[in-house]
Order: structure tokens, then C-alpha cells, then sequence
């Protein structure tokens, strides 16, 4: 079996620090618009069949903690799923957010922006983004192993909170799976005994405010 090895990606150059925090989610402004699902299929080179899929997708508008003005803050909830015909992979859930930006063609190029290795988020929590007008940021969110074909996890009432921002502020979720024969991520490393299939699965895009 031959062994390959893929170095930790880079995060995306425009992506701000990002802080996490315990805070609770608020009450909203409005119900919790709902977002369509999707759904992906990525076939590697040596034939491992990665699916992701989204679900009950929501985003609600809430009111940002620092009520200064600059902030815009919503609470997202959603079902992801990845299933493999074969082999181990890792899951990473997060948000790509933007400042005063469009981010519907924000796709290409932001596949190697989303770490795998980083270290997770708490879904039960919030994450605080400091972002100025122009700026766009990959938040991590969560990250879990698939070792039984499927894995599955769900984000309910999640609190995101952008700083800063004079202006609208929009996110959309981002889904990556990376898998192989035998995948590990020992020594800050991926390595695999197969071709590396690596697929990413964005959501539509909601407003924060």
C-alpha cells in the first residue's frame, strides 16, 4: 500500500482572529428563516465515493451582544451528514462570513481555507468575529472523526456574532469532508494509504443584520 501525505492547510489570508465565548443565545427579532438543504457527491481517483448532505437549515437575526451599532449577530441551526463507501475521514462544520461583501461566489479557491486540524469550536457556545467593512473570515465551527461510513452532527441555536461591521454583514455554512483508505492526522499531518478525496458543501447565504 503505498502512503501519501498532505501537509495542514493554510487558513484563508482575509480571515480575522477569531474569539470564542460561552454567551447564550438571546431571544431573536423573528422566527428563524429557514434555508434549503443540499447535497453533494465527489468521487476520488481511486473510486471512494464521499457524500455531505444539509438539512433543516435556519438562520435567525438576533441582536448582537456589544449593542454598540457595529455588530451583527444571528443564531443558525442545521443537520450535516457525510457518508463514505469506504475508508475514514474527518468532518469540519463552519461558517464563511462577510463584512459589506457578497459571498454567494465566495466557493473556489476556499476549499484549502478550511482547517481540519484546527482546534474545535463549542456548538453549544457562540463565536464573536471581529470583521471591518471588506474583510471575510472562515469561522470554524466543529470537527469530528467518520469511522463507520457516517457521521452526523447537529448545530442548534449556534450564536454568531460579527464586530465592527458597519455595515450588513452576510454568512453561509461550509461543510468540508476529507477521507482515504487509513487517514490520519498525526504529527499536525494527513496521511492516507489511498488517493485523498476532498469535497466541500456550502449552504445559501443568510443575513446577520
Amino acid at each position: 500500500m503505498r502512503k501519501q501525505i498532505m501537509r495542514k492547510a493554510v487558513v484563508l489570508g482575509a480571515a480575522a482572529a477569531i474569539g470564542i465565548s460561552g454567551a447564550a443565545v438571546g431571544a431573536g427579532h423573528a422566527d428563524a428563516a429557514k434555508l434549503p438543504g443540499g447535497s453533494k457527491t465527489t468521487t476520488g481517483i481511486d473510486g471512494q465515493k464521499v457524500t455531505i448532505k444539509r438539512s433543516g437549515e435556519s438562520a435567525r437575526i438576533q441582536r448582537s451582544v456589544a449593542n454598540n451599532g457595529a455588530g451583527r449577530a444571528a443564531a443558525v441551526s442545521g443537520t450535516y451528514s457525510a457518508t463514505l463507501s469506504k475508508g475514514t475521514g474527518s468532518m469540519t462544520v463552519g461558517y464563511l462570513v462577510g463584512c459589506q461583501v457578497n459571498i454567494d461566489g465566495l466557493e473556489g479557491g476556499l476549499s484549502g481555507a478550511i482547517d481540519i486540524l484546527a482546534s474545535s469550536g463549542s456548538l453549544s457556545g457562540a463565536l464573536s468575529i471581529p470583521l471591518t467593512p471588506g474583510e471575510v473570515a472562515f469561522v470554524h465551527s466543529d470537527s469530528m472523526p467518520i469511522k463507520k461510513s457516517k457521521a452526523t452532527l447537529l448545530v442548534d441555536g449556534f450564536h454568531l456574532d460579527v464586530q465592527k461591521c458597519g455595515g450588513y454583514a452576510e454568512a453561509r455554512s461550509a461543510v468540508q469532508v476529507i477521507a482515504a483508505e487509513g487517514l490520519s492526522t498525526e504529527d499536525d499531518e494527513l496521511s492516507g494509504d489511498s488517493g485523498f478525496v476532498q469535497s466541500t458543501l456550502y449552504g445559501s447565504k443568510f443575513s446577520l443584520g
